[in-house]
């Protein structure tokens, strides 16, 4: 069975990549962009935990000099066990 793996890298020129994370859920992505787009908009920090082991906090001015890019994959049931974000994990 074959699905497709959503991705988002956010890299800054100064301090690397600031964020790399991969989606299998396409609502749990498009939550996320949203919440990005939104941070970005409202000049808002990107704080994000997901109550157990994923904390990102990123200050808006750092973010908006960063570059921030998605990309879709595709991939097999056996990578999707193996590749599952933390952000969709349980808790």
């Amino acid at each position: 069975m074959n699905m497709s793996t959503k991705t988002i890298k956010i890299q800054h020129e100064k301090f690397g990549v600031l964020l790399n994370e991969t989606f299998v859920n396409p609502t749990q992505f498009k939550l996320f962009l949203k919440m990005v787009n939104g941070c970005l908009n409202n000049d808002e920090a990107l704080t994000f935990f997901n109550g157990e082991d994923f904390l990102v906090n990123i200050p808006n001015k750092i973010l908006k000099d960063s570059v921030i890019t998605t990309n879709v994959d595709a991939y097999t049931l056996t990578d999707h066990i193996l590749t599952k974000s933390k952000i969709e994990q349980p808790a």
